[in-house]
């Protein structure tokens, strides 16, 4: 029987230190990036979880020689890919079920001359279009067909070609399957309006010492002369961010005081400040954040007063991944907010299950909550709910760790898609999550 919902009994105070994980994005990446050599690629702080692990099984249908090291630390040599495995009922499954199996495009173009890649699926967050991957890889020179029937895209190209192009939206994955793909493109790739957040960078720096050619990293305008082959190397993933915000949104709905350790605080931008306005400070000692207990969070107006406003924007704005976890922290707040998520019109959705828990949001539109915070006067009550997507998820079982008595939270695949061991890593704390 398939354990798919967490029992969560609330009302806890947590305590202690956490470890964040690796981060999902850009391990996402970093692994579609070892299609671009046949040589033995090493990535540590690999995330254990299931967006990893689809993924992983889909490189070793590919013909990809996996090994695993221990639960975070791979090795990928792509020596020599099936091509007969891309027309299987089994690719098509793997691919659909993980949305980051849209980086293989860029990879595969580049080194063997065509691509094949199903709808991808992930969250349902709203729409999420394919255009910024097709279009940056079409004006390298790759032609794209897409069979309605089969619901897959098929893209050929028998040498990649540098050029200028300006993207028409900052797409974090776009711009990563752009950059593998122009690696190996001849003459020279130039980026404007790439996304820059850590994770591209990362992916950036681990393309550099398999001996890619990319300058401008850290901005948004890329660089890239192509080369004719790269070599085996070795990465390290960074902590993840989200799983760190989502952490200081833990302690601090829960009144706890809790120490979040080696989070590299200089590659977080602007998160820490957007908690502080929120009403959470936090103290940084070395690369560890440690978040108060707190028995009052009052959020901050603006300068003249008027209400806050937090708004997702791309890196270095506030990640749309954390919006979820800052309006419910608002929930508990002295004070009201506006959340305004731009990004994605689904993401609030999930804000009718806090309500049903006694929560005080106005949902305006797809896009935006006024949240009037209750400043714990009424704690928020138990229910029964399902998880609609990975951030949603997590935003909803910190809100069960807060409540009075005990919530079920179902389809928590979204979130084991996202977290690894959510529930033992959070137990451990204090917290009392069973799978049931």
């Amino acid at each position: 029987m398939e354990l798919n919902a967490f029992e969560v009994e609330g009302g806890h105070r947590l305590s202690g230190q956490i470890v964040p994980q690796g981060a999902k994005n850009e391990a996402l990446q970093v692994i579609c990036a070892t299609l671009l050599t046949d040589q033995p690629v090493t990535i540590s702080n690999v995330p254990d979880i299931l967006d990893v692990q689809r993924l992983v099984h889909l490189l070793q249908g590919m013909g990809v020689d996996v090994q695993r090291h221990d639960a975070h630390t791979w090795t990928f040599q792509a020596r020599n890919i099936d091509f007969d495995f891309f027309q299987t009922e089994a690719f098509h499954r793997n691919a659909r079920a993980i949305r980051g199996s849209v980086m293989l495009l860029g990879p595969m173009l580049a080194r063997f001359g065509r691509a094949f890649l199903p709808k991808p699926g992930g969250d349902k967050i709203g729409r999420r279009r394919l255009d910024t991957h097709l279009l940056g890889l079409k004006e390298l020179g790759a032609s794209f067909h897409f069979d309605p029937e089969k619901g897959e895209y098929r893209l050929e190209a028998p040498r990649l070609k540098g050029t200028y192009m300006l993207m028409e939206e900052i797409s974090v994955t776009g711009t990563a399957n752009v950059v593998m793909a122009a690696c190996l493109a001849k003459g020279t790739t130039t980026i404007y309006n790439a996304a820059c957040e850590p994770y591209v960078q990362q992916l950036c720096r681990m393309l550099v010492r398999m001996g890619a050619r990319i300058s401008g990293i850290g901005s948004n305008l890329l660089t890239i002369e192509g080369v004719e082959g790269l070599g085996g190397t070795t990465h390290r993933v960074l902590p993840d961010m989200i799983e760190i915000g989502s952490f200081i949104g833990l302690a601090a709905m829960t009144q706890s005081e809790l120490t979040i350790k080696d989070a590299h605080v200089h590659e977080l931008g602007n998160i820490l400040r957007v908690f502080e306005r929120m009403g959470v400070p936090t103290h940084i000692q070395g690369d560890d954040i440690i978040v108060p207990a707190l028995d009052e969070i009052e959020i901050q107006t603006f300068i003249d007063g008027s209400i806050l406003t937090v708004y997702d924007a791309p890196w270095p704005g506030f990640t749309p991944d954390l919006m979820s976890i800052l309006l419910v922290v608002a929930t508990q707040a002295k004070g009201s907010v506006l959340i305004h998520q731009k990004m994605f019109e689904s993401r609030l959705f999930f804000v009718d299950k806090l309500i049903d828990m006694g929560a005080r949001i106005i949902l305006c539109d797809p896009h935006r909550a006024t949240v009037i915070g209750l400043n714990r006067e009424y704690p928020l009550r138990a229910i029964e709910m399902t998880s609609p997507d990975i951030r949603a998820g997590v935003a909803l079982l910190i809100a069960a760790l807060s409540a009075n008595g005990t919530s079920i939270i179902h389809n928590i695949h979204q979130i084991d898609r996202g977290y690894e061991r959510i529930d033992e890593r959070l137990n451990a704390l204090g917290a009392r999550i069973r799978r049931i």
